[in-house]
């Protein structure tokens, strides 16, 4: 076999050698060649790159939205009566509610005594200012306890007031009543 492909390749040599490759076909191979491997070589770069700067750039978002997080949190405009401590915050709440719930029963005696109930908002009023000016120092604090304490405190004594004043409102009807007789 060995011998049929070599007479076949001697009888017809000079077929084969009529198709031979221009003379600078293989500069012009070794230059594609050249362009295709920088071609990969920048391709490759660019991907970690890319990859580097988009790490970099969602870096620097976190960076900044922890910044603006930290921030905010100092502010502390957000600061609620349970973050500082839970059990004042729950007994705030009870006041709060007990204090609407006499206010409104103020309210309804107001109509049978305007003057005695001007005077009794207007002590209560300056309880709500004091109140509203501890909740402003709350964030400021360096010791947010001792305000939350005196905020609860400022509700206790309104409802104590709440609870006079209806105690006083009362005896007051009482009187007219006893007296109209």
């Amino acid at each position: 076999m060995n011998n049929r492909i070599e007479t076949f390749v001697k009888e017809n040599r000079r077929a084969f050698d009529v198709m031979e490759p221009p003379v600078g076909l293989w500069a012009k191979i070794e230059v594609e060649l050249d362009a295709q491997q920088k071609l990969k070589q920048t391709i490759k770069k660019k991907p970690v790159k890319l990859y580097l700067w988009i790490s970099a750039a969602a870096a620097v978002v976190v960076v900044f939205a922890l910044g603006w997080l930290y921030a905010g949190r100092m502010q502390g405009k957000d600061i609620e009566l349970v973050d500082v401590n839970p059990g004042y915050a729950q007994k705030e709440v009870h006041y709060a509610g007990l204090i609407t719930e006499k206010r409104d029963s103020l309210a309804i005696f107001a109509s049978a005594n305007p003057e005695l109930y001007k005077k009794f908002t207007a002590d209560l009023v300056k309880l709500d200012e004091e109140y509203e000016r501890l909740k402003a120092e709350l964030p400021n604090s360096p010791n947010q306890t001792f305000v939350v304490k005196a905020m609860v405190k400022n509700r206790e004594i309104q409802l104590q007031l709440l609870k006079q004043q209806l105690l006083i409102i009362n005896q007051v009807d009482d009187y007219k009543r006893v007296n109209q007789i």
